[in-house]
Parts: structure tokens; C-alpha cells; sequence
């Protein structure tokens, strides 16, 4: 960027020289507003390079907003604009008057900028309504603070201040809008020759079993994964794997020197509103050095199954796996901090335990059904929003209604989704957890009956056997993958010796 002296100035002799300013001026450069106005009256191709991110609001100057406004009115509707055809625009407005009438536009061609230097004048521009907003928003912040309101928490203010830079972070670049086709198609051609670079597995994030992985692809930018299931079907247990799993497979990748875009794997934000961050790393740790949960929680562990336990916590040092246990989060604050984990670490992936603990912005004050129904589709809409927003795969865990223990078939099916208000409207994906050794297990007849007998062959059949059902995808199909469940240490895995899916489709 070129000093400001180096900019045509249209001098203002109001101001006189060597007055000693004592106050802080408000961020502002007029030189370039009028140096880039100059550029677009004189050339109209200036417009199309920065109208996708300079807005007439960004102009510090109400006579340079006004002239911005007109010019991007007139160019839309394929008219010529210059001094001459815009000049009509402004004959009765006291605005320009004030800065010198019809002659200024003739004085802005004059002070024109090249083509080439249109965009950085524009980018300053942007960039100084950006810091005037910054001062708006603190002061905002100051005055909301000071003033004392029952219906608002600092906590909310806190969050709501978070939200509004967020988006101000985010907004005003000249990217985003529509794209032609053929930048979309090179987009999708670059996703999947990354994925046969990886062996053609994989366009995803990665949840660690391979017979999931070929069925769905793994985990999609944007996308919104629900895994429901009854309790003790071991949503919780499959979620904590596939976290694990993605945070092991990114921190792998990035020490092998894999570039970010073509790592499997992801940093994980795991969101656990029912079990502490240290019960999720104990079943962590369970998995990985293979011992019983239980035992650890009770101390039945010898000093050498203790030392292998502290040697895996070690090697798991620097897994990207962050956990936030807040009990009785909003779907606001939870997107606010997946918005400070994704600047800060490279958030790439969001697992929600579980969805029904979330309250929605009205902290859950309503009563009924009705406005049950209402808050958990607020949180699903939230939750979609927020995988759209970070360009992230987000997994939201769903508890599922008793009507299943009332059927003979206990499968789950898409209806037996808890409050679903839009669950399944929303969602890119619904799957479920099931385990029929679970429920076959509560029906063993009387012992030394032909039955029991029989039970029990069908009990060798069903051992460790789980089932992941895909209800609902968007880009795929349905259907059933069958993984193997270790109850003791809750760890799923692939089912080498069983086929990888029923061929049933829901």
C-alpha cells in the first residue's frame, strides 16, 4: 500500500496547520475513498473487482456512501457511469453540496487510481469500517456491562460479543457468492483425487472403522451426523472411538508431514454434557491399554497393568482431542466455543454427548411438549448451522424413545427418533446403534429347558455383535454395518469374520 501522501488528495483547508489534536480520531482515510470513486468513474470495471466485499456502509464519508450506492445501482442496470450521468442523481442533495456540489464528482475522475491498485484501496477501505466497528462493538460492550439487566447474563453478553466478532471475522472478504460451475467441478475433482491418494477410502475424516468408512466415506465437511440409540447400546462408547480415532489419524498424518487438506484425520472438539472430561479419558485409556473400565475405576489393577496404563497415557501426550464437560450448555455457547477452538486450534471436527442436554437460547424456561419439541429443533437447526459455518463434520449423539421396549423387533427405525421435531430434516445422516445381544440377554428362559438350549446357540451367534445402521444419508445409501463390541473395556472395532452390511435397506 502506498503512503498517504502518495494518494491524489482533493485538499480541505478547514483543518488548520499545527492544531494540537488532542482526542483519538475515528479510523478513517478519505484519500482512498476518494481515490478509488475517481477509479470507478472513470473505468466501471473497477466496480466488479470490489463490489463482492466493499459495501456503501464501509465509506466513512455520507457523501462517498451516497456516490458508492449510486454508481453500484447504476452499473447493476448496465448504465455508463460518469461525472455527467451521475451528476444528476445529486442536484437537490445538501450532502454533496457540502463537499462542493456537482464539481466533485468532476474532481474525483481527477484524483483516480489505477485498475491494478483498485482492489488494495478498496481492501483498506474494508479494513478501516472493520476497526470503526470494533469501537462500536466495544462501546457497546462497556454500555451493555454498565447497565444492569435481569434478562441478560455477562455470561450471554459474553457469548453474544463472541458471536458478533466471529462474524465479523468471517464476513466482508471477497470470497464466498456464487461460483460457475467449473470452479465447483475442479473443487470436487480436488476432494476426490485427495481421496485416491489415500488409496480411494476415504473423501472424509476418518471415524476409524474401516466397514464404515467404505459405506459412508468417511465424515463430510458440512455435514451433520446423528448416532442415536436406547442407553446402553453404547452411543457414547462409539462416539468416544470415532473421536479418538480421527484425533489419533490427524496427529499421525501431520507427524508423517502431511499437508492439512489431505490429512484423515481431524482435531477433535468432543462436547460431553452427561460424563466428566476424566471418566471419557479413562474409557480412552481402557481401550487403548485393553483393560476393564471397571477395574480401573475400582483400583483392581496390578502395579505391572498400572505401569503399561501410565506408558499409554504417555503416547497419547499431544492427541488434538479437546473435551469441555460444562453440564447444561446452549446451543449458543456451544458454537461460540467451537468458534474459539477452530481459530485457535484448527477445529475439524464437533461430537455432541448428547443432543438432549443442550438447551436452547431460551435456557429450556418452557414448559410442555410442545416447546420441547421446539427447543431441540432450534438445537438441530443450531448444530447444522454451525457444520455449514466451520466447513466441519459436527456428530450429535440423540437418545430414543421407550417405544422400542415395547416392540418385539427392537431395531431402531427413523420414527423412534426422541422429540425429533427436525432431527431427520435436518440431519445429513441418521444412524443408530444396536446390539441384539443387549435384549437377548433380558430373555433367557429356565435353565435345562430345550429353549435354554437353544437360547444359548443363538447367544454364541449375537456375542460382541453390533450393529450400525444408516436410517438416513444424504449422498449414500442405507443400510447395516455390523462392528464387534468389547463390553468391558467399551470398545468397538471392525467384524472381520461376519459379512460388512445386511443387504435390508430402511
Amino acid at each position: 500500500m502506498s503512503e498517504t501522501s502518495e494518494i491524489p488528495i482533493i485538499q480541505d483547508n478547514d483543518q488548520p496547520d499545527g492544531e494540537d489534536v488532542s482526542y483519538k480520531e475515528i479510523p478513517h482515510n478519505l484519500e482512498a475513498e476518494q481515490a478509488l470513486l475517481g477509479a470507478i468513474l472513470v473505468n466501471n470495471d473497477v466496480m466488479e473487482k470490489v463490489q463482492d466485499f466493499l459495501l456503501a456502509d464501509h465509506f466513512a464519508n455520507g457523501a462517498h456512501n451516497k456516490i458508492y450506492a449510486a454508481c453500484q445501482t447504476m452499473i447493476e442496470k448496465g448504465q455508463l457511469v460518469t461525472p455527467v450521468t451521475l451528476k444528476p442523481f445529486f442536484e437537490k442533495d445538501e450532502m454533496l453540496d457540502e463537499v462542493g456540489g456537482g464539481t466533485y464528482l468532476a474532481k474525483l475522475a481527477a484524483s483516480a487510481i489505477t485498475i491494478i491498485n483498485a482492489v488494495d484501496y478498496g481492501l483498506l477501505i474494508y479494513d478501516l469500517a472493520v476497526r470503526r466497528n470494533l469501537i462500536d462493538l466495544g462501546t457497546d460492550i462497556v454500555n451493555k456491562a454498565y447497565a444492569f439487566d435481569v434478562d441478560e447474563t455477562s455470561k450471554e453478553q459474553i457469548e453474544e460479543a463472541e458471536k458478533q466478532l466471529y462474524h465479523m471475522a468471517d464476513s466482508g472478504t471477497a470470497e464466498g457468492g456464487f461460483k460457475d460451475f467449473k470452479t465447483s467441478a475442479i473443487t470436487a475433482v480436488n476432494v476426490i483425487g485427495a481421496a485416491l491418494r489415500r488409496k480411494g477410502d476415504l473423501a472424509g475424516v476418518t471415524t476409524g472403522f474401516e466397514s464404515i468408512n467404505r459405506k459412508i466415506g468417511g465424515l463430510h465437511k458440512s455435514d451433520l451426523l446423528i448416532i442415536a440409540g436406547r442407553p446402553a447400546m453404547g452411543k457414547t462408547a462409539l462416539a468416544t472411538n470415532m473421536a479418538f480415532n480421527a484425533a489419533k489419524a490427524w496427529k499421525h498424518d501431520k507427524e508423517l508431514g502431511v499437508p492439512d487438506d489431505e490429512n484423515k484425520g481431524a482435531v477433535v472438539g468432543f462436547f460431553s454434557l452427561e460424563m466428566s472430561s476424566d471418566q471419557l479419558a479413562s474409557r480412552i485409556l481402557a481401550e487403548q491399554a485393553g483393560m476393564s473400565s471397571q477395574d480401573m475405576r475400582q483400583g483392581n489393577l496390578s502395579q505391572e497393568e498400572f505401569n503399561k496404563l501410565s506408558r499409554v497415557a504417555i503416547e497419547l501426550e499431544g492427541l488434538p482431542l479437546h473435551i469441555d464437560d460444562t453440564p447444561g450448555l446452549t446451543i449458543g455457547a456451544l458454537r461460540t466455543r467451537a468458534r474459539r477452538l477452530q481459530r485457535q486450534k484448527g477445529l475439524g471436527l464437533v461430537i455432541v454427548d448428547y443432543l438432549q442436554l443442550l438447551r436452547g437460547t431460551g435456557g429450556g424456561k418452557g414448559k410442555g411438549p410442545e416447546n420441547r419439541v421446539q427447543e431441540v429443533s432450534e438445537i438441530t437447526r443450531g448444530l447444522k448451522a454451525l457444520a455449514k459455518e466451520l466447513s466441519i463434520p459436527v456428530v450429535a449423539l440423540s437418545q430414543l424413545s421407550r417405544t422400542i421396549e415395547s416392540r418385539d423387533n427392537k431395531r431402531p427405525l427413523l420414527s423412534d427418533l426422541r422429540e425429533s421435531g427436525t432431527i431427520e430434516q435436518d440431519a445429513d445422516m441418521v444412524t443408530f446403534v444396536y446390539r441384539p445381544e443387549y435384549y437377548h440377554n433380558q430373555q433367557e428362559p429356565d435353565p435345562g429347558t430345550a429353549e435354554h438350549m437353544q437360547w444359548l446357540e443363538e447367544g454364541e451367534k449375537l456375542l460382541g455383535l453390533a450393529e450400525f445402521i444408516i436410517g438416513k444419508q444424504r449422498h449414500g445409501p442405507t443400510g447395516i454395518v455390523e462392528l464387534q463390541f468389547e463390553a468391558e473395556i467399551t470398545k468397538f472395532s471392525d467384524r472381520p469374520l461376519s459379512p460388512e452390511y445386511h443387504a435390508e435397506q430402511h
